[in-house]
């Protein structure tokens, strides 16, 4: 079932559909990332998957017997005993009501993430498998319907965001036209995009938002769009470190969740904006960007001695161009230039003329 077209004319998409395309054959090829990029592989990453866990990683050992691992042997045990009996209910239960269940035994709610984490990777098996759940915190819009595993119908739309579900491998039967997804950092950015009719007049396409880090089913779901419709995944965040950290971890993945980084990680995603040459570009005045914080470059520093930094030329240079600057620069810094450039201006621009790296 088509959507109807409300967006630009269909040359406009020229670009993306190139894009598309060259994805489509590095796929063909294995997966790899299209000519020219470069593939190599290193300790716990492998450019066409993202971070994994090395084969010969440093492991600890819980014993029974032990007084140094009583408690943790005691919260593997008990997240263990609800994990069966979920699967043998085939019910779930979201990580919040695992620790409401005896949150004097578990203390807070971290304790409750890493011990789930711990089984997850000791069992290796996803989260999902094991019937827990994450609350989810992203949204969607734009162009895609699908079925939650209940028979619920989800249409979201071009004007309104519709929460992204809790449950990413039970929803099924997905339908769309969109020529690309943008993948959005922050909440207010994202809700400024559906005010200014973004998703309307550049359909059809989708739009997600983690607001800032995303959690385990924004990333899922970003996932499931990319190898249900394999369409350009393009991202837009911050020109800060703290901006590139996200995006990273939408296309390579985290070290806490790289056990589960085939099912999580989209090598395909591109850095849209802002970008810190756009800064130079757009003639942002220098009064209006903010200095790095000494955090700010420490954080940027240790990107750029990340392994997949050298798969990617074009990404060192922009981030060596903001080391060199020593300043960021917001998503809103646009509204400088206009209140809806970023909208009517920046986006478009950069869609149409493959404004990407």
């Amino acid at each position: 079932m088509a959507f109807a077209p409300m967006g630009p004319e269909p040359s406009f998409f020229q670009a993306l559909d190139q894009h598309r395309a060259s994805l489509l054959a590095a796929l063909r090829r294995g997966g790899r990332e299209p000519a020219g990029v470069g593939t190599r592989l290193v300790s716990r990453f492998e450019d066409s998957v993202g971070l994994q866990m090395a084969p010969h990683c440093t492991t600890r050992k819980i014993k029974s017997d032990s007084p140094k691992s009583v408690r943790n042997f005691a919260l593997i045990l008990k997240i263990l005993s609800m994990i069966y009996k979920l699967v043998q209910s085939n019910t779930y239960a979201t990580k919040r009501d695992i620790y409401y269940t005896d949150s004097q035994l578990f203390g807070d709610q971290a304790t409750v993430d890493s011990t789930i984490n711990d089984v997850s990777c000791m069992l290796k098996v996803p989260r999902r498998c094991l019937h827990i759940l994450s609350t989810s915190k992203g949204l969607i819009a734009g162009n895609l319907r699908y079925m939650e595993e209940d028979g619920t119908k989800v249409h979201c739309s071009c004007a309104t965001a519709v929460a992204v579900p809790s449950n990413i491998q039970g929803i099924w039967n997905l339908i769309t036209d969109a020529k690309f997804l943008l993948i959005v950092e922050k909440d207010a950015t994202f809700q400024r995009l559906l005010d200014d009719n973004f998703c309307s007049k550049m359909s059809p396409c989708i739009m997600v938002t983690g607001k800032g880090v995303p959690d385990l089913n924004t990333r899922l779901l970003v996932r499931k769009l990319w190898d249900t419709f394999h369409i350009p995944t393009v991202t837009l965040v911050d020109a800060d470190p703290h901006g590139i950290e996200i995006m990273c971890i939408y296309k390579y993945g985290s070290m806490s969740m790289s056990f589960e980084a085939h099912n999580l990680t989209v090598p395909a995603v591109r850095w849209l904006g802002l970008l810190p040459s756009d800064i130079k570009r757009l003639n942002i005045p220098r009064d209006n960007l903010v200095p790095l914080t000494k955090r700010d470059q420490m954080k940027l520093d240790s990107i750029l001695k990340r392994p997949y930094v050298t798969c990617q030329p074009c990404w060192r240079k922009e981030m060596e161009t903001m080391a060199g600057s020593k300043v960021k620069a917001a998503i809103q810094a646009l509204t400088l230039l206009s209140p809806d450039y970023l909208s009517r201006v920046y986006l478009p621009n950069k869609l149409q003329f493959g404004g990407w790296v």
